[in-house]
């Protein structure tokens, strides 16, 4: 009876094994198919990888803090911060050169224009008029007009805001 057993387990276990053997063509098979897919699918998100790419944001070159000191008809000047944040959102504190005078808000959207190498702050408030920068290179933004044209009187070239990353002190900013 043992012998018998054993070799009803000898049988079923060829069995089983020839039965699987014309399965294992076919599992290697799906498996070059599935590795061949696969490399299609690879070769072609490296070609086409840069359509998915988002463009390229040039304004967040200038994302960072910029400070400095404008001139004023009414009084020794003005302390200005102008941070440019993300998601086009800025924070303007301007400070009026005296002693112990107020600090004023300013809180909004930027756009930033490449073909006109410009920035136009727009508060939230709607009262409040837009200001324009001219993007005279990476760390510096000029104050201009509405129009674009530079301001023009005595202090023209006082109307300047440097990138803090880019000016060795923040002097520009504490008079």
């Amino acid at each position: 009876m043992l012998a018998i057993k054993k070799q009803l387990k000898q049988n079923l276990a060829l069995f089983l094994l020839i039965s699987l053997l014309p399965a294992i063509p076919a599992m290697a098979a799906t498996d070059l198919e599935a590795q061949e897919s696969f490399l299609r699918m690879r070769a072609k998100s490296e070609t086409g990888h840069a359509a998915h790419k988002p463009p390229i944001d040039k304004s967040m070159d200038f994302h960072g803090v910029f400070y400095g000191f404008l001139p004023c008809k009414d009084c020794a000047g003005i302390k200005a911060t102008l941070s440019l944040k993300q998601r086009n959102n800025y924070l303007l504190v301007t400070q009026s050169a005296k002693e112990s005078s107020r600090e004023f808000y300013e809180k909004g959207k930027y756009t930033w224009n490449e073909e006109k190498q410009t920035v136009v702050l727009t508060p939230k408030k709607g009262g409040e008029s837009t200001r324009h920068y001219r993007i005279k290179n990476e760390g510096t933004l000029v104050q201009i007009n509405d129009d674009g044209s530079m301001i023009s009187n005595d202090d023209a070239d006082s109307y300047v805001l440097k990138r803090s990353d880019m000016v060795k002190s923040r002097e520009v900013h504490f008079h």
